[in-house]
């Protein structure tokens, strides 16, 4: 049985983790945000916006940790593995801020594929910041548009999910899985 690999991408506060969880909650095998783990480390170590101090390093970090996530999902013995994020989000981020990424993140972006892609729209009425996430819902809305342009480049056709709630959108995800 081969496990598909399903990627819920977006910007930030599109409520990504909050299906991700409601997906947990329900028995599925899900790889959780990274990015969160590397800031707050960060954070502890007297360093605010690790991506904004040095984003190159943290995307470097962030890469090692969602391959690894990837190789993980072969592991499962699940029909379905949901990631919060996936790996062309890092270089949709490094675009977002004019950093040039090395060959090495688009390569690892072609061997590792998704078997399907599904994206949340920008939704003000759902919009928060918090410690980690500085970004406003504007800049939220800009780095949706880069998503696209990457998942589009690497080939993916992209599955919008619709503006519903936690419990609608995650019957969508499945419907469509």
């Amino acid at each position: 049985m081969k496990t598909k690999k399903i990627a819920i991408t977006g910007g930030p506060a599109t409520g990504k983790s909050s299906i991700v969880e409601h997906l947990i909650g329900k028995g599925f095998d899900c790889m959780k945000e990274v990015s969160r783990a590397l800031t707050l480390k960060a954070q502890k170590e007297g360093v605010d916006q690790l991506f904004l101090k040095d984003p190159l390093w943290f995307s470097e970090q962030l890469l090692e940790l969602r391959v690894k996530q990837f190789n993980e999902a072969h592991q499962s013995l699940s029909n379905l593995v949901f990631f919060d994020r996936g790996l062309i989000d890092i270089v949709a981020y490094l675009d977002y801020i004019n950093c040039e990424c090395s060959n090495k993140f688009k390569l690892e972006c072609k061997k590792n594929r998704y078997d399907k892609v599904f994206i949340l729209n920008p939704w003000k009425a759902i919009y928060t910041q918090d410690n980690e996430r500085y970004e406003t819902f504007k800049q939220s809305t800009e780095i949706h548009k880069l998503l696209v342009k990457w998942y589009n480049y690497f080939d993916y056709k992209l599955i919008e999910v619709p503006r519903l709630s936690v419990e609608e959108r995650v019957a969508f995800i499945l419907e469509n899985s």
